[in-house]
């Protein structure tokens, strides 16, 4: 599990098709450790100096922009939470449902205003101050509608990601939010399909 607060840019030494090596200043990682790669879990396989690699699944390859990277991109990257970590962002789980594209980027004053497709993937889960996570980082949904959403990012975020190199029409890993995918299964279950009510909610341990 993860926060979506990326911890460092790496950079990309070296990719075939299913393994991935990086360069990082992360320390305390070990072999078998789970590290978010552009918000993808992946496992740490060696380790070398500042370096460690990745085997990455034609499935991953498949739905997650891992296989665009060329070498010397950058990629955001965080380690796995532990009982002390603070849980700054928002529940992430490194599993990412689908990918889709950057439409526009504004500027306005000191913040950033960044807009994506939406798809038939993520059109119903899309929700206004809802959470979201974009390559791995930890964002809340401004506007939306049918086409596109939008998220506003801090200087600190924009710079201290892999955003402040993202441009029109790059691809971005999705991964939505967790607790809206478990609350739709239940309601699409044929034995749980109530009236979604403040006790259904407290019943199945949603506040």
């Amino acid at each position: 599990m993860f926060t979506g607060i990326t911890e460092d840019i790496g950079k990309v030494i070296n990719i075939t098709n299913s393994q991935l090596e990086i360069e990082t200043c992360l320390d305390d990682i070990k072999i078998g450790d789970s590290v978010a790669v552009n918000g993808v879990c992946l496992t740490v396989v060696k380790i070398s100096d500042n370096k460690i690699s990745f085997d990455y699944s034609p499935t991953t390859s498949d739905i997650t922009n891992i296989s665009l990277l060329k070498k010397n991109a950058v990629v955001n990257l965080e380690r796995a939470l532990t009982l002390k970590t603070r849980l700054g962002g928002h529940i992430v789980s490194g599993h990412i449902d689908t990918n889709t594209t950057i439409i526009d980027i504004k500027k306005e004053d000191r913040f950033y205003f960044i807009f994506f497709k939406i798809n038939e993937d993520i059109k119903k889960y899309i929700v206004k101050k809802g959470f979201i996570s974009i390559d791995g980082i930890s964002l809340t949904v401004a506007q939306n509608d049918n086409e596109k959403f939008s998220v506003t990012m801090i200087p600190e975020t924009f710079n201290k990601t892999i955003f402040h190199t993202r441009k029109i029409g790059d691809i971005v890993n999705i991964e939505l939010d967790v607790l809206a995918k478990y609350v739709e299964h239940m309601l699409n279950n044929e034995n749980n399909k109530k009236e979604i009510t403040f006790d259904f909610l407290k019943e199945n341990g949603f506040c």
